[in-house]
């Protein structure tokens, strides 16, 4: 990718032997790297191999146990996120990092002058987010407050607020899990001028063949170490994906299969609330039928979310499930109905931080009779269902009672999985439900919906990520503006068509 050939030997960014330890747990094992000028390197690795640990030593967040950061050559003061903003280093994080109660336009501002002096240039910063909007294809409203935006709206403002610093290095930690492939495209030939114009790059990416286009190298990480480095141009997206997991990965498909009995459907359901809503939707879900939902993050996918799950209920329309239609609606109807989910956001949807695993498991059910006897948890039982999950699952989990958040993504998904698989559910709403997580995770999770499909489950997926509607979906929606066009046939629809109508373009002729 890069054209810029580099007018020093020096590197741009040099990390030395960066060992980090946590307990017993060395998470970072002498790890060296560098970034050159113009260069794009990609920084793969499974959850929990160090990536993110690394990149939060890089940028100040952790203090490095051995080791040393250097950028233009000058080290950078180690656990100061202002040292490494100054040396010219800007981070999109993978877990958001803005103030809710502020708006998009002073977020972005926020640390480069106060948003609230009147010598704030409101109209200059307005200009030039709105200039890089543009370029990067990431349409956002810079007067919404934060609070109201939609997860991948918030990934948008991240990715925004890195460029508006101008940084020199720029680090980037999944930046496309939320844009459509048009807008993909967009972002990786703005990165490419930004190469051409001497900018350098860390590419955090659990989509290989992102890596592949984007990257002029490949670093691996497993297990804390280096497990090895590739020039792009020498390498494969399977042996890339072996460094990663020491074995040969292949991610599963769904066969074609029958459709089984409506288990639920809306007709011309609508709305009311925060962000967008559904507007006269109409779905089918089928036993032993995968029913994929693509679209960009915040055009309804949400609504349908809450409404399976019972956070809301319809407006106007009809709701049917297993043959009765709804009249009352909650969450705790949706669980007693055979409803399991998987959660957008396993962090703060998905799960309770502070509280242990055996919580956890048992959090939407801790009132059914296997978990409760005579209005008390019965611990005992909680324990025996996580210990079961733990090993079913292939949890990398030191006991029920560590807290979660000790967890890293990957395993922390599969727990979650576990929650909403075992017992076997009837419907079951799996919301993006393998973001951020590498290719070993991700070839599991697919695994275990389709198991759970081929058993007669009727499975909603809702997924930004096209390639994974398109490779696990029997049938395909798109969404767009709270409106759902006509459900397709695997295969019906081209990559780039699916594409258009997630932008919106001829969503009304999508029949």
């Amino acid at each position: 990718m890069s054209t810029a050939p580099s007018d020093s030997a020096q590197p741009v960014l040099r990390l030395s032997g960066i060992t980090k330890r946590f307990g017993a747990l060395v998470a970072n094992d002498a790890i060296d790297l560098t970034l050159e000028r113009g260069e794009v390197v990609a920084l793969l690795g499974e959850n929990g191999a160090g990536k993110t640990t690394l990149m939060n030593i890089l940028f100040g967040h952790y203090v490095a146990d051995e080791g040393s950061v250097t950028a233009f050559g000058q080290p950078i003061a180690p656990g100061d996120p202002r040292a490494a903003l100054d040396a010219g280093i800007g981070m999109v994080h993978q877990h958001f990092t803005l103030a809710d109660n502020m708006t998009v336009l002073e977020n972005i501002a926020l640390g480069t002058q106060s948003a609230w002096s009147w010598r704030f240039d409101r109209r200059g910063a307005r200009a030039r987010i709105a200039e890089l909007a543009r370029d990067f294809g990431l349409a956002v409203d810079p007067d919404k407050p934060v609070s109201a935006l939609a997860v991948g709206e918030r990934q948008r403002v991240e990715i925004l607020k890195a460029l508006y610093r101008e940084a020199r290095i720029l680090i980037l930690d999944e930046p496309t899990a939320v844009l459509t492939p048009g807008e993909t495209e967009a972002l990786f030939r703005t990165l490419k001028l930004l190469v051409a114009k001497g900018l350098s790059i860390i590419f955090i990416s659990h989509k290989l063949n992102e890596v592949m286009a984007v990257s002029d190298r490949v670093v691996v990480l497993r297990g804390g170490k280096v497990a090895g480095e590739r020039v792009t141009d020498e390498t494969t997206r399977q042996e890339l994906a072996a460094l990663m997991v020491g074995r040969e990965i292949v991610l599963p498909q769904a066969e074609p299969r029958a459709p089984g009995p409506v288990l639920l459907e809306l007709t011309g359901v609508s709305t009311n609330g925060e962000g967008t809503q559904l507007d006269d939707v109409s779905l089918e879900l089928r036993a032993g039928v995968i029913t994929g939902l693509a679209g960009v993050s915040g055009n309804g996918q949400g609504a349908i979310a809450d409404l399976l799950s019972g956070m809301i209920a319809p407006s106007g329309g009809t709701m049917v499930v297993a043959g009765e239609r709804i009249t009352e609606w909650s969450p705790r109807d949706a669980l007693a109905r055979g409803i399991a989910r998987i959660p957008e956001d396993r962090h703060a949807v998905g799960s309770i931080a502070d509280m242990s695993v055996m919580e956890n498991v048992i959090s939407e059910r801790y009132r059914d009779p296997q978990f409760s006897r005579r209005g008390l948890v019965d611990w005992h039982a909680a324990r025996a269902f996580a210990e079961k999950l733990v090993r079913d699952y292939e949890v990398k989990c030191p006991s029920p009672d560590a807290r979660i958040r000790l967890l890293s993504g990957g395993n922390m998904q599969k727990l979650i999985l576990g929650r909403a698989l075992d017992p076997q559910p009837v419907v079951i709403l799996a919301n993006q439900p393998t973001r951020g997580l590498d290719i070993g995770a991700v070839s599991y999770v697919h695994e275990r919906l389709i198991e759970a499909r081929d058993r007669g489950a009727a499975v909603l997926l809702i997924s930004e990520d096209l390639d994974e509607v398109l490779r696990l979906s029997d049938r395909v929606h798109v969404i767009s503006k709270g409106r759902l066009t006509p459900a397709f046939a695997r295969g019906e629809r081209s990559l780039a068509q699916l594409g258009e109508l997630m932008a919106g373009h001829g969503m009304e002729n999508a029949a």
